[in-house]
């Protein structure tokens, strides 16, 4: 590795772990650096799950206030995104890895429409909520769908953050930066879980996981400190342009 693929490789961690902590999505600043860069997407999948996690632990840490009171509820979704991510995992080393690499463009464009229609999303559950003036507690299909979303973030984890927020926020009665706190805390829980499976199986590239490791722990911090000043738009155009980039990259290796 050069110095100035490390180089790179660190302000991609900072900048996944400071959006991850705000909106989510981090990785697909991450996986297309690494994937340029000469990684195979296997390995970038894997590298990230286990350089990223420290990054959204910082990140669930940054916003332990929106948490206070909320521990036992947050414990529930824990166990469900636990066993969703060991199910994520299984499928991710079990698939045949060309699987992998035809369906990665698919999640990264999947990734990038959750991102784009995410705010019609919040404007919806805002003006839902605004009509009934209901409280809502999830109950026994939030559990699920948070499992489902721990699969999926076990097996690729862009944009799980996203999808995250977005059932949590049409199903319980929450200030949304409570769900931006729970997101960050779920999606720490998912990329621990991963990585440490993929650390003993899996292709892994460790310097890449040492760099990603301290630029996500910074940008963690850093984003949940100035999450709230940072213009979501300004975010999202980044995600999407980074992630788009990424797709047309993808699928251009398979011809």
């Amino acid at each position: 590795m050069t110095w100035w693929h490390a180089a790179i490789i660190l302000v991609a961690g900072v900048w996944a772990g400071a959006i991850n902590a705000v909106v989510g999505s981090g990785t697909l600043v991450t996986f297309p650096v690494l994937v340029a860069l000469g990684y195979s997407p296997l390995t970038a999948t894997t590298s990230n799950a286990i350089g990223l996690a420290p990054g959204a632990i910082s990140g669930a840490i940054g916003y332990r206030k929106e948490l206070t009171g909320y521990w036992p509820q947050l414990v529930k979704y824990a166990i469900a995104s636990f066993f969703g991510a060991i199910c994520g995992t299984i499928l991710l080393l079990k698939l045949p890895k060309d699987a992998f690499e035809k369906i990665v463009p698919v999640l990264v464009g999947l990734a990038v429409v959750l991102v784009i229609v995410q705010p019609k999303v919040f404007g919806w559950v805002t003006k839902r909520r605004e009509a009934n003036g209901t409280e809502h507690r999830g109950g026994p299909l939030l559990l699920f769908l948070i499992f489902l979303i721990g699969i999926y973030g076990g097996y690729f984890t862009a944009a799980q953050g996203v999808m995250l927020v977005a059932v949590m926020g049409m199903l319980l009665s929450e200030p949304l930066q409570r769900l931006n706190g729970v997101k960050n805390a779920l999606a720490a829980v998912v990329n621990v879980i991963a990585g440490t499976i993929y650390a003993f199986v899996a292709p892994i590239s460790w310097p890449v996981v040492a760099l990603l490791a301290v630029g996500s722990t910074i940008g963690g911090q850093l984003g949940a400190k100035i999450g709230r000043r940072l213009s979501p738009v300004v975010l999202r155009i980044t995600i999407v342009v980074i992630g788009v980039a990424a797709v047309v990259q993808l699928v251009a290796k398979e011809f």
